[in-house]
């Protein structure tokens, strides 16, 4: 089903009627079961929620509820629930795009790029961090369930803003976590690049993509790109042209092969983009480079 209102989540869930039509938040009584059930939304979503059984998926992907977890979600995006049980309170936000009409988060939420992430990559925050999440949404539910004035909307959404560029330092935290326990991500991204580029595949296949990458990895796109620009300052698409300029300096650097023949080896369709992208690269064209070394 599709949550176009408000007012059908909150029948949806045997709650009253929401107090704004673009605006709701709600705690979640861990004594009470949800009904399995898919859904799609017209809402931004901000939650939280600590599970002792069933399980939450966001499109594909089961989402790994550890203690304490935050997720966020964007309109259009189907999420699954199933058999949920709550170890203890959680919250959720649900606002629409049109609250934010005229206040600067309606451009900022576009950078807070987890919104874009796969559940199996919420955010896992530590108690303290859960205190101040929840002090923020305690500050939140006092201005919604206050009378309503022409001040209401821009406090809500300062708590709302503040909410997210926490859950930002977060993020950052789990990254530097995830590498110490894991590996750093960029060597194992690069693992998966060369083998890709060893097997042949650029001619039979085309060029890699950030996406053909990341499922290898078993991640999303944006939050393999986050990671790596965590670890290494370059995103995953400018670590895959680097890559990429590097097959096409070796390829060059023989002088077998011209410019174009150069290009349709590494899955370039387009010779005059390869040449574009190899001179951001390396300051110079491809010919250039190609006479250098012949001369």
């Amino acid at each position: 089903m599709h949550f176009k209102h408000l007012g059908d989540v909150h029948r949806c869930n045997n709650y009253p009627a929401p107090e704004n039509p673009l605006l709701t938040i709600f705690t979640c009584d861990p004594l009470r079961n949800v009904v399995s059930y898919e859904v799609t939304t017209d809402f931004y979503i901000i939650a939280f929620k600590r599970l002792t059984s069933g399980e939450i998926k966001y499109g594909r992907t089961r989402y790994d509820h550890q203690s304490g977890s935050m997720y966020f979600m964007k309109p259009q995006q189907a999420i699954q629930m199933k058999d949920i049980a709550l170890e203890s309170d959680g919250f959720e936000i649900w606002f629409h795009e049109d609250y934010l009409s005229g206040h600067p988060l309606h451009t900022a939420i576009k950078k807070y790029s987890y919104f874009n992430y796969e559940l199996n990559e919420a955010l896992h925050i530590s108690p303290k961090e859960q205190q101040i999440i929840w002090e923020l949404y305690r500050k939140i539910e006092t201005e919604y369930n206050n009378n309503q004035d022409e001040f209401t909307r821009d406090i809500i959404l300062g708590h709302i803003d503040s909410m997210l560029t926490y859950s930002q330092r977060f993020y950052k935290r789990q990254f530097l976590n995830r590498t110490i326990v894991s590996g750093t991500t960029v060597t194992k991204f690069n693992a998966v690049l060369f083998a890709y580029l060893d097997q042949g595949l650029l001619r039979e296949k085309g060029l890699p993509t950030v996406a053909m990458l990341a499922a290898e990895l078993h991640m999303s796109a944006r939050y393999l790109s986050d990671l790596l620009k965590q670890e290494t300052g370059k995103t995953a698409l400018e670590l895959i042209h680097i890559a990429l300029v590097s097959a096409a300096k070796n390829l060059l650097h023989g002088g077998d092969y011209t410019v174009a023949e150069a290009a349709y080896r590494l899955g370039f369709e387009n010779p005059p983009y390869f040449s574009r992208l190899f001179k951001k690269q390396t300051g110079i064209s491809p010919n250039q480079y190609k006479k250098h070394y012949l001369n």
